[in-house]
């Protein structure tokens, strides 16, 4: 199932003469004395880029938004009917926080903000954007922000719904973002990139939202398949037969429990002429629906356990993206699926399971089913052979005890977790690294196999370092590696916020490939 696609093209025609539905400006908060005149508290000031606007109301539109309620407040959208002033109907006034010193918006506060008005621009078909996009260094930065900012805040996943809704309203079909210079051969190359980037988010999002009933292991691995082989991409895919004979107990045993077989998808960038000779490999957990097992989970919101599989969703899509913009890097994404299902043929706690790499875990708990079967797919990626394995899973409750819903915590080799933690504060997908104890590692000794699934000892305490620890022990001792949870950001379970709607977030595509470019550059 495909969410309606958004376009979005550059234009340098005078915001003020653009045939468009709806003009989007942007204002900064000012605080300040009570005008004697308005009785208002504070004043507006406009962004640039909306002069010409500003010019066609005399002077005294943001006294008039102001009137309307508007403070320029982050992601404040307040619409002012033109009554013929421009050629565009209506003005969407998006705030943009205080005016910055000296210096543009940041990109993260113009991608929120291109998110909130196109989305509160819903129902129109042609929108433009006269946000500010200077013409300076900080233009690349600030065009792809709004550019993504713009395309994703106007995805909305088809849905099942079987009536026409009359306050549904169609997302926008067309942005026009306004610029200094459409025909600039970098800011053109710019848009290419944020449609290709935002374009992998939005895949990933309709993966984490699809009904788990219709996005078991077969279907979900056919369905990243597809649109691997349709991007040029190289493909394998194990099925059931293939993972018993090849040795990935890990996935056998969380699969074995549902009646819908697990699988191991294997995707392949392979740069022209070779690229620079490092090697990339990208993980991702895609437990399609997670009950717990026999270790099973509470009812309550049980069925936000759909986006289990929001790991596989971001690393597929990001390969995707990969495909598009051609990095000099090779690339691989590993995605193991599985459905963690209670049954007769479930694996039980108290198992003992034998890895890909041969190592034998002992099962304490069958809701800690992640990580056994991303440590088969780490394993199988360091015998395939990569410098750099980034793996990203909705892992741990305990991520989002100590982070929040919205900052990923990060696990690995000290240098990789910064880069990763810098790639998040570039995208505006944050990341924050977090230690990897001995005293949680030693908790995870077992009496009667190699190591065990969890510190029994520590019980829920540190349960996110606790993963992240035991999939460390599946890394190959000259690979840098970092684990990034997820289960807060993969998936906003609230109202619809900048550029994020309700559901799947596609959380963290947009590091994974600024990370791969990063290595193209830097190695």
């Amino acid at each position: 199932m495909t969410s309606p696609s958004t376009t979005l093209s550059l234009v340098d025609t005078d915001p003020a003469e653009l045939a468009v539905d709806a003009i989007v400006i942007g204002v900064h908060s000012q605080t300040g004395e009570q005008d004697a005149t308005s009785g208002l508290a504070g004043t507006l000031l406009l962004a640039s880029g909306a002069e010409s606007i500003a010019a066609a109301f005399d002077g005294k539109l943001t006294e008039t938004l102001a009137l309307l309620g508007a403070t320029g407040g982050p992601g404040e959208v307040v619409k002012l009917a033109t009554l013929g002033t421009v050629t565009a109907p209506v003005i969407a006034a998006v705030g943009l926080g205080p005016e910055p010193s000296g210096a543009a918006p940041a990109p993260e506060t113009l991608r929120r903000a291109a998110g909130a008005a196109v989305r509160a621009l819903a129902g129109a078909s042609r929108v433009a954007l006269a946000l500010p996009v200077p013409d300076d260094a900080d233009a690349a930065t600030a065009l792809r922000a709004v550019s993504e900012g713009a395309l994703l805040g106007g995805y909305r996943f088809a849905g099942y719904k079987t009536r026409p809704q009359p306050t549904r309203r169609e997302p926008v079909a067309e942005v026009l973002v306004a610029v200094p210079d459409a025909g600039d051969a970098a800011a053109q190359a710019e848009v290419a990139r944020a449609q290709a980037v935002a374009g992998a988010v939005r895949r990933s999002r309709d993966w984490v939202n699809t009904a788990p009933n219709e996005l078991r292991p077969p279907a979900f691995a056919d369905a990243v398949a597809a649109a691997a082989r349709e991007a040029g991409l190289e493909v394998e895919v194990l099925d059931e037969e293939a993972l018993r004979a090849g040795g990935y107990g890990g996935i056998i045993a969380v699969g074995q429990g549902s009646e819908a077989p697990p699988r191991l998808v294997k995707l392949t960038y392979t740069p022209a002429g070779g690229g620079s000779g490092k090697r990339v490999a990208l993980v991702g957990k895609g437990i399609t629906f997670d009950t717990g097992g026999i270790s099973i989970k509470p009812a309550q919101g049980m069925w936000e356990m759909k986006s289990d599989m929001a790991g596989a969703a971001a690393v597929g899509a990001a390969m995707l993206a990969i495909a598009a913009l051609k990095p000099s890097v090779a690339v691989t994404g590993y995605l193991p699926m599985a459905e963690n299902m209670p049954s007769g043929t479930s694996y039980r706690p108290g198992d003992v399971i034998t890895m890909f790499n041969g190592k034998r875990v002992e099962v304490l708990n069958t809701d800690a089913e992640g990580r056994m079967i991303l440590a088969d797919a780490i394993a199988r990626a360091c015998a395939d052979g990569c410098d750099y394995l980034f793996e990203t899973s909705t892992l741990t409750g305990g991520q989002v005890i100590a982070l929040g819903k919205k900052v990923a915590g990060v696990m690995g080799s000290p240098e990789l977790c910064e880069r990763v933690k810098a790639a998040g504060e570039a995208t505006g997908e944050p990341a924050w690294p977090m230690p990897l104890p001995d005293d949680v590692r030693k908790g995870m000794d077992s009496d009667v196999a190699d190591i065990s699934q969890v510190n029994a000892g520590m019980d829920r305490a540190g349960h996110m370092l606790q993963g992240g620890v035991f999939l460390r022990e599946f890394v190959a001792d000259d690979v840098a590696w970092a684990h990034i949870d997820i289960a807060g950001p993969g998936y906003h379970s609230g109202e619809p916020t900048g550029y994020w709607t309700k559901g799947g977030t596609g959380v963290p595509v947009r590091t994974l490939v600024h990370l791969v470019d990063d290595v193209a550059a830097n190695g």
